[in-house]
């Protein structure tokens, strides 16, 4: 190779890498403004929470006595419920097992069907997700208040004294009401949020820390 060919051969690499780490940049910068869209959005919206959906689950309805004729109805009526309170801009946490049974469709499936960004708590029957990243719990700081988010509150940490938001409990235990401020836990299992997710702006609204006990969401709270 001559003196020119070997320098002409040094230019075009240069140039490669050049527009290789141009390229880079400019990716860069469009996925910091996808970031900053995305919180902008996130920001403006409400916090929702529930857990136990159990979509595709049949034998949940009597199991729990839910009021619905047949698991067809059960997944429309959940899918709507959720879409008619949350919009795009939402968030809402779900606190695990999304569908269960044989047969039952994954949790990615239903989340494609539903409204707001889900951040979702891996529950007893959920696995591995499949292609939904699944948290084990989260801690959220909110006006004032810490709450621990979770699936089984009996897998809290004993040093967590704040409140627990959970599910898995459904309406069998009376340990576990949609709030026991008591034992500071509150409940989001779908039977005991009227099948639809509840805005963490209504709970706190009804001054839980003055709250003994509040049996379901449309209960009326005992106060201490």
């Amino acid at each position: 190779m001559s003196w020119v060919e070997a320098h002409l051969s040094l230019i075009v690499i240069l140039g490669l890498i050049v527009i290789i780490l141009v390229l880079i940049s400019v990716w860069r910068k469009s996925r910091k403004r996808v970031k900053r869209r995305i919180f902008r959005k996130k920001a403006k919206g409400h916090i929702y929470l529930i857990s136990d959906t159990h979509f595709d689950h049949a034998n949940i309805i009597r199991y729990c006595k839910r009021p619905f004729p047949n698991v067809r109805i059960m997944n429309r009526v959940l899918v709507k419920n959720w879409n008619n309170t949350v919009r795009p801009g939402d968030t809402v946490y779900f606190l695990g097992d999304w569908a269960f049974g044989r047969g039952s469709r994954q949790p990615k499936y239903w989340v494609r069907k539903l409204k707001g960004h889900i951040i979702s708590i891996k529950g007893s029957h959920d696995g591995r997700g499949r292609g939904l990243r699944l948290y084990n719990r989260r801690i959220l700081d909110y006006k004032g208040h810490k709450f621990l988010l979770i699936h089984n509150p009996d897998n809290k940490d004993i040093k967590w004294h704040d409140w627990v938001i959970h599910g898995h409990k459904h309406n069998h235990s009376a340990k576990y009401p949609f709030i026991n401020g008591r034992e500071k836990t509150i409940n989001v299992g779908a039977e005991l949020t009227n099948y639809r997710p509840v805005s963490l702006d209504f709970i706190l609204s009804l001054g839980i820390d003055s709250i003994r006990r509040m049996d379901t969401v449309d209960s009326k709270p005992k106060r201490k």
